[in-house]
């Protein structure tokens, strides 16, 4: 039996040798089944070859196919010297992406582990709709959602999901993340990854992404602070969970990108849900909301999961001002939205899904997400206000500069301390 190690080294090498994949081609079945890639990578011919749905036939060994396909000079650019970008992959050439049927029934599958509703229209949505659209893309087979996981349920959840016929498992927050390395060791042939956020422990088990949240959210109260002036308020109410960490540094980040906009405006913040991670109670939602009116609030943000669109739906109707937190295409949905503040799993793991493919993004990997590095990922929007667009990209270049980097790490410090 191979060992744990072994086996999961062979997933952090990301593909195996070309022959291992062709024998796991040929046990798999029909080309029909096999998934495609893409954004293949380039290869000399050879490996052209080898993967060639033709060659993985008994004749693949055949002297005419060798002299018809490797040795032809009209196919074979390699032989003047330059390096060929490789075809599209089709049903019969597979490509890559082979690589990651992790149990060998011939059709790669993703499970998704997500803590609300998978249709709440901002954080958890974005990375099922985009590992959807990246199974249709690829091939793959359809997507295991599991959603609405506790944190009391996490652990379960997720081995429950690991037994599923899944080689793909993404974990959609650091609040299901308690016991991934434990279960990822558990599962080493299974491929994870982790949209964990910002500061989660690092581990040879799972490869994850981040993002920094303080930067981000400076944009985003730049943009909420542009938004106010121009419409003669001062006031944002911010809806969350529990005052978890980084719910502080979103509020302290948001303050912190007002206040350069105008040093009168001001945030105040209501918890709506149990502790921890209960971001989906709508009764307790709406009663915050419903006092944040009372208290004169002109703008809401409400840092929601199951809870955001009904609270953001009677903001839209009460005419505040409105921000959606985490969807990149929030400006295009069914709620009228005033700003976009994205920091979306779906572009997350849309950006490293092909390096997971080629075996670059291997477990073990972080990849963090900053305005600094990623502003058309990440970062405050307008949905349409194109008037306050200067203001909001003088905020990310500050951002990038660097000349926040202190008040940044003070934020940081006191969001998180003690924890």
């Amino acid at each position: 039996m191979t060992s744990t190690t072994t086996t999961h080294r062979r997933w952090q090498r990301g593909l195996a040798a070309v022959a291992a994949l062709s024998l796991t081609a040929a046990a798999c079945g029909s080309d029909d089944d096999a998934a495609d890639d893409p954004v293949p990578e380039a290869t000399d011919d050879s490996t052209d070859d080898a993967m060639d749905g033709d060659a993985m036939t008994d004749d693949a060994m055949d002297d005419d196919a060798m002299d018809d396909d490797a040795m032809d000079g009209d196919d074979d650019a390699a032989m003047d010297g330059d390096e060929p970008a490789d075809p599209p992959p089709t049903e019969d050439d597979p490509g890559d992406a082979l690589g990651l049927d992790a149990n060998g029934d011939g059709e790669v599958r993703i499970g998704i582990a997500a803590q609300g509703p998978r249709d709440d229209g901002g954080y958890y949505q974005g990375l099922v709709d985009q590992a959807e659209q990246i199974s249709e893309e690829n091939g793959f087979g359809e997507v295991i959602v599991v959603d609405e996981i506790t944190f009391e349920q996490a652990a379960v959840e997720l081995e429950n999901l690991a037994t599923q016929p899944v080689d793909i498992i993404l974990v959609g927050a650091s609040g299901l993340a308690g016991n991934l390395a434990d279960l990822a060791e558990k599962f080493p042939d299974i491929y994870w990854y982790c949209n964990c956020g910002a500061g989660f422990a690092a581990s040879d088990f799972y490869s994850q992404t981040q993002d920094e949240g303080a930067g981000i959210h400076y944009t985003a109260g730049v943009a909420f602070g542009q938004a106010l002036q121009a419409a003669g308020g001062d006031t944002l109410a911010i809806l969350g969970c529990c005052d978890l960490g980084f719910e502080k540094e979103v509020i302290l980040s948001v303050e912190l990108g007002m206040q350069a906009v105008d040093p009168s405006f001001t945030v105040t913040y209501s918890p709506t849900g149990d502790f921890p991670f209960d971001f989906d109670n709508v009764v307790n939602a709406t009663a915050a909301y419903d006092a944040a009116v009372a208290a004169g609030a002109d703008a809401i943000y409400p840092f929601l999961g199951g809870a955001l669109e009904p609270v953001a739906q009677l903001a839209i109707d009460d005419g505040l001002i409105v921000a959606n937190p985490g969807s990149a295409d929030a400006c295009d949905g069914d709620v009228d939205y005033d700003i976009a503040v994205r920091f979306d799993g779906g572009d997350y793991v849309g950006t490293v899904f092909p390096e997971i493919i080629s075996g670059e993004f291997a477990e073990g990997d972080v990849r963090v997400f900053s305005a600094a590095t990623d502003p058309d990922l990440v970062g405050a929007a307008f949905c349409d206000a194109p008037d306050l667009q200067p203001a909001l990209d003088d905020a990310f270049a500050l951002v990038a500069s660097g000349d926040l980097d202190e008040q940044i790490g003070a934020i940081k410090a006191e969001a998180f301390a003690g924890g």
